[in-house]
């Protein structure tokens, strides 16, 4: 089995009300990871902004832009200038009055190679998304990139293994998902322990369903009445947790990861071969009663 080793960088951060300053805090980070040798950089959730979904707010919409736009431009000319593949989550407006939560895929060539668009979105108090977010229509996407075909996907979307699954059939060689995910300030630190570890396992769960890495960056810092537990990671193919973040600090990390593993564990463990597609109609169906 040869080798195909790439390096990784996550970019796990705090943000302010002002973009701007968001923006050129995360073009400094990106920096940093590629000069330790990063070749695919992922960041988190709305990097751009604070998470605004924490209230209805129709002022919110005016941190939406198009994609492309001027901050996938400014995005292509530093992963050209860097030779870095860089994967960005924005606030999309596609329309007046038509927004979604989209992840921009940039080669490291510069060249914009599309956008993916989140399926799943939520709506739970201090996660209105509803209220801003059309339903993604794009499908689910694998953007082959000079390092790795790369599968995106976003916070909400990963507790869904049909997300995961489709993605990875479609030959994503490594999975990643933008996150913005935290707790309440009062929860109960057992509480939050076993939050964190169902959002981790699930992941995990999807590394090893389909045999591949999985890449998860969350953001970190108390926003409104949310502390956004960071914990950002990488799992190999059979789900061993490779790297693992700090619940509250901002933290930088390229991990070096062999994507030539997942030929090992798919032959070793062959859930691939042994699914019955022949059988799966009923998922289907919204419920089976």
């Amino acid at each position: 089995m040869n080798a195909k080793k790439v390096k990784v960088g996550l970019v796990q951060m705090s943000c302010v009300a002002d973009k701007a300053a968001n923006i050129q805090k995360t073009i400094e980070k990106i920096k940093v990871v590629a000069g330790n040798g990063a070749q695919i950089i992922c960041l988190q959730e709305l990097f751009a902004s604070l998470y605004f979904c924490d209230k209805e707010d129709h002022a919110n919409f005016l941190l939406a832009e198009a994609i492309p736009g001027p901050t996938t431009e400014v995005f292509q000319q530093l992963a050209a200038e860097l030779g870095v593949v860089i994967i960005a989550s924005l606030f999309e407006k596609r329309a007046p009055g038509l927004y979604h939560n989209t992840t921009a895929v940039i080669d490291a060539d510069g060249k914009y190679l599309g956008m993916y668009r989140k399926s799943h979105i939520p709506d739970d108090p201090g996660f209105f998304e509803k209220f801003y977010f059309t339903p993604g229509d794009t499908g689910y996407k694998v953007f082959e990139t000079k390092f790795a075909k790369i599968g995106v996907l976003i916070c909400w979307d990963q507790w869904y293994p049909e997300a995961a699954r489709i993605t990875s059939l479609m030959g994503a060689e490594l999975l990643v998902y933008p996150t913005a995910i935290g707790w309440e300030p009062d929860d109960k630190p057992e509480v939050k322990a076993e939050q964190y570890q169902a959002w981790q396992t699930i992941q995990r769960s999807h590394a090893i369903a389909n045999g591949v890495h999985v890449v998860s960056v969350n953001r970190v810092g108390r926003e409104a009445e949310t502390d956004f537990w960071g914990g950002s990671f990488v799992a190999n193919p059979f789900g061993t947790v490779l790297y693992q973040a700090s619940h509250d600090k901002e933290e930088l990390k390229v991990e070096e990861i062999d994507l030539a593993r997942s030929e090992h564990y798919r032959t070793v463990w062959p859930f691939l071969r042994d699914r019955r597609i022949d059988n799966y109609e009923p998922i289907l169906k919204r419920f089976i009663d």
